[in-house]
């Protein structure tokens, strides 16, 4: 099964898109939290600057991570899992050759 030719069924479109909303949804609020800890610390300007430059990392990194393009899907879930904000039973209802090339890229 080459990943970019995978075809996904209905139940599995549903299913990537409940479990790539939730991934993203733990992931921004947790940044919400970081957020709002760092900035209650804040007592110099450059804790400010580096608290800009840390968001502006930050958006980088997600807006980058988070694409829902279903050529590159297992790729996505694979780094979520590793990264922790998703867990691979979340993916339960994907075809089992999907769930375990996710659980074997999740790996490396």
């Amino acid at each position: 099964m080459q990943v970019t030719d995978t075809q996904w069924s209905q139940t599995e479109q549903e299913v990537a898109k409940a479990a790539f909303d939730k991934a993203y949804e733990r992931e921004i609020n947790a940044l919400i939290l970081e957020v709002r800890e760092q900035a209650s610390a804040i007592a110099h300007l450059d804790q400010m600057w580096g608290l800009h430059d840390f968001l502006s990392a930050r958006r980088h990194d997600i807006d980058g991570k988070y694409d829902y393009r279903y050529s590159v899907l297992i790729f996505v879930f694979a780094r979520l899992v590793k990264e922790g904000w998703l867990k691979l039973e979340e993916l339960s209802g994907l075809d089992t050759d999907k769930i375990k090339k996710v659980a074997a890229l999740s790996r490396m």
